[in-house]
């Protein structure tokens, strides 16, 4: 029966025996002054209304309600310290998850470091050998065109040679001279062909 019904009856109870009490009071000839007295009806109705109570089990009604609510918070205690314990060992994953990250981070800005000082020493190396052999090549073709420069200068000199002995064997050599010597090679090229 619910604690509404319960409380419904014992009031219902308390409003009968109040009624009987004051019908008593009105019918002539009896004249206590007990029932004059309002004490009276508030302590009587008081003991029903306690009395109902005992009856009907409202202490064990309670006492049970109670226990139930101890019940509920002690679970909520104990789901409360679980889910506590709960957040802590998160936060202590994520602690140790965020330092991991810290230290990985770390270790790969330290790799990115290395990497980057090692392609700059090999960059520069690169260069340095390619400013090498670009200036060898440099020192090759000034050599060649020095070469053939000098060559140039050296078949230039000889054009000049020979077209100055030219013009000065065509100014002293007559025709007559000029014809015994054409006889002179002509009968020493047998010789010099064997």
């Amino acid at each position: 029966m619910s604690t509404f019904r319960i409380a419904v009856s014992s009031l219902t109870a308390g409003f009968v025996v109040y009624l009987l009490v004051l019908h008593r009071s009105e019918v002539p000839g009896i004249s206590m002054a007990l029932l004059h007295n309002p004490e009276l009806y508030v302590a009587v109705g008081l003991a029903v209304v306690i009395g109902i109570f005992l009856w009907k089990g409202v202490p064990s009604l309670l006492a049970r309600m109670l226990d139930e609510r101890a019940k509920a918070i002690a679970g909520e205690l104990n789901e409360a310290q679980r889910l506590r314990e709960e957040a802590a060992a998160l936060l202590a994953g994520y602690v140790r998850k965020a330092s991991h990250a810290e230290q990985e981070a770390a270790a790969i800005i330290a790799d990115a470091r290395a990497d980057a000082e090692r392609f700059a020493k090999e960059m520069r190396a690169q260069l340095r050998l390619q400013i090498d052999r670009r200036a060898q090549m440099a020192r090759e073709k000034i050599e060649q065109a020095e070469h053939a420069a000098l060559e140039e200068i050296r078949a230039l000199a000889a054009d000049k040679a020979a077209a100055a002995a030219e013009k000065l064997i065509a100014a002293r050599l007559d025709p007559a001279r000029s014809d015994s010597l054409v006889q002179d090679s002509i009968k020493e090229l047998p010789d010099k062909l064997n």
